[in-house]
């Protein structure tokens, strides 16, 4: 679903919500691709059908691609030129996306404080190392939510081995000075989470551990999510160096340091940053995130929530006049955080 376009005039446009949101961290999420080359059973698709479900029923599929290489360049460069510091490129994995390469080889030059960052499951960054490391990506983050082929194999529905989730790590490594990983908490990976941790400080890696966020994709596994006391308490036996950070947009996170090793929990009873729309959201009880990021898919909607698919603001009759689009994602983000959407 999108909504209709509304002209705007340019003398009403207020950019104050942009502003605001990207003072706070907030993030624009790229899609490339909804298609992946594993199907995490928890996959939320950036709010389009996830794979594992495309491969149960072929008649649910993800949203076409009208998206090329110049149009995501288009957004980008528009955006960040109004204030946006904080791009991610997702899927899907992105790097089965013909489009990755040139779009992440154009990236416009950053401002200060901007930065672009791969989120990516591993898997193909040994393959495609040589292009990567001629882009001005500052940072990669790969999913790591097993640490053995079993649980591999429970949690992504894939025959690949984690050996080649590591080598694509250490393929990140040797290219990019920035490499972070992510790792679920769930009953499927419970006995190996404190593996990921010791991995990650073996190797000095930042790591992010992350309470689920339920949607209608993954409801029938919710038992499967756990909390993340279990790791907060192994890391208070690590160290003293705690606190919680719940400025900026999204979740409220506890952070450590570990020998000097970041570690950030996603603890979803630290709060999260609610806005206007939130306020008579039908999905309010349901929502563990709040607003954080606005998700750019490859049919070219914008959307600023995961889990409000009738938000979404169709831009591609805007890529013509990127002034024109910059006024409408502007007014779109102000209707929304002032709940008039």
């Amino acid at each position: 679903m999108h909504l209709p376009l509304t002209p705007v005039s340019a003398d009403a446009v207020d950019y104050t919500a942009l502003h605001n949101f990207a003072a706070l961290r907030g993030q624009l999420r790229v899609s490339f691709t909804p298609r992946c080359n594993i199907a995490c059973w928890f996959c939320h698709n950036e709010g389009d059908v996830p794979p594992p479900l495309t491969r149960m029923d072929r008649s649910r599929k993800p949203r076409d691609r009208k998206f090329e290489a110049t149009d995501y360049l288009t957004v980008i460069r528009t955006l960040m030129e109004r204030s946006l510091k904080r791009v991610y490129f997702t899927g899907g994995e992105p790097l089965t996306s013909p489009l990755a390469r040139p779009v992440l080889e154009g990236l416009p030059e950053q401002g200060p404080d901007a930065s672009y960052t791969l989120i990516t499951n591993g898997t193909r960054v040994r393959t495609h190392r040589s292009w990567l490391a001629n882009t001005r990506l500052d940072k990669v983050k790969v999913s790591l939510h097993y640490f053995s082929d079993e649980t591999l194999r429970a949690i992504a529905n894939t025959r690949v081995g984690i050996d080649t989730v590591l080598d694509g790590i250490e393929a990140a490594r040797e290219i990019f000075e920035r490499v972070e990983l992510n790792c679920l908490l769930q009953k499927e990976n419970a006995h190996e989470v404190e593996a990921v941790l010791d991995f990650a400080l073996e190797r000095r890696l930042p790591v992010q551990f992350i309470e689920l966020v339920g949607t209608d994709f993954n409801e029938a596994r919710a038992s499967s999510a756990v909390s993340a006391d279990a790791i907060v308490a192994r890391l208070r036996t690590l160290t003293n160096d705690e606190h919680t950070e719940v400025t900026g947009v999204g979740q409220g996170r506890r952070a450590f340091r570990v020998d000097g090793v970041e570690i950030h929990v996603i603890h979803r009873n630290l709060g999260r940053h609610h806005v206007g729309q939130c306020g008579t959201c039908p999905k309010r009880t349901e929502c563990v995130e709040g607003f954080w990021a606005l998700r750019l898919d490859q049919n070219g909607g914008v959307q600023p929530c995961l889990l409000r698919e009738d938000l979404r603001l169709d831009i591609n009759p805007l890529l013509p006049n990127p002034q024109d689009l910059a006024d409408n994602v502007a007014s779109h983000l102000a209707a929304f955080t002032e709940g008039t959407l």
